[in-house]
């Protein structure tokens, strides 16, 4: 097969063309640390009571329970004061020792998904941009 002159040149046209494609790099690279925040939520931990706060809230209750009544009756007012004393106590500990922290999801550019825990409200939201400089959240460009 004879090709002319016009031909020969589109062919070797087409095969230059073929081949800067194939070694040009890609026209956006992926980001191995660039994402997109996919949820914000806020989680909410339980406090747990040590014990101090039961033992504080019996003695206190205990206490003020046996300002009420006298003879059977005060007995009965110093029980239950100390029963309700040490489960109001034990309830204001765990109270006390409650948390909550602040996770933002981040799809990455790469396909991973990473969890970023805040002590404090953040003002990333869904569909934010964003960076991880230093393994910290940071807005993207």
């Amino acid at each position: 097969m004879k090709l002319s002159r016009c031909q020969l040149s589109a062919v070797i046209t087409a095969i230059i063309f073929a081949v800067a494609i194939a070694l040009a790099p890609n026209a956006r690279a992926a980001c191995d640390n660039c994402g997109t925040v996919t949820d914000v939520r806020t989680v909410k931990k339980e406090g747990q009571g040590s014990g101090l706060g039961a033992i504080a809230g019996g003695v206190i209750g205990g206490v003020l329970g046996h300002q009420v009544g006298s003879g059977r009756g005060n007995t009965v007012a110093t029980i239950a004061g100390a029963g309700a004393g040490a489960y109001a106590g034990n309830q204001v500990e765990k109270n006390q020792n409650a948390s909550t922290t602040y996770e933002v999801a981040v799809k990455m550019e790469n396909g991973n998904t990473r969890i970023f825990s805040f002590s404090s409200e953040t003002s990333y939201r869904v569909g934010d941009k964003v960076k991880v400089v230093d393994g910290k959240l940071t807005r993207g460009s």
